[in-house]
């Protein structure tokens, strides 16, 4: 079972920028694929962005085109994304997941089988 653990969350002000992080516990491979996910109370979780790893290939929701970049660095074992320009609207709990046996990017929370504990944005007007 891949453990995935999230950093980077905070407050920051409508226009600034985040980098959220995410570590494996083991060594991600590459027929899978990865995702940032965020949830607001109330709301259904939303998919954001994800990458399949062996390809590099990535899909993001509209809303964060354009501003948001999911990367993967292989070494490291962890899953990035930076979050610029960022508004009150992106105010979430944002979650990393993953997926074996992966070959497109994927954004449908469904299809994901290991979840991390989440990390904090708050974007202040």
């Amino acid at each position: 079972q891949v453990r995935l653990a999230e950093s980077g969350g905070g407050l920051v002000q409508v226009g600034g920028s985040l980098r959220l992080s995410c570590v494996a516990s083991t060594v991600i491979y590459n027929d899978y694929c990865m995702a940032w996910f965020r949830h607001v109370p109330g709301k259904e979780r939303e998919g954001v962005a994800a990458i399949q790893i062996g390809a590099g290939s990535t899909d993001y929701a509209d809303s964060v085109k354009g501003r948001f970049t999911i990367s993967f660095h292989s070494a490291r074992n962890t899953l990035y994304m930076q979050l610029d320009t960022l508004k009150a609207e992106d105010t979430a709990m944002y979650y990393c997941a993953l997926v074996t046996r992966c070959l497109r990017p994927r954004l449908a929370r469904d299809d994901y089988t290991n979840w991390g504990q989440g990390t904090q944005v708050s974007v202040s007007s």
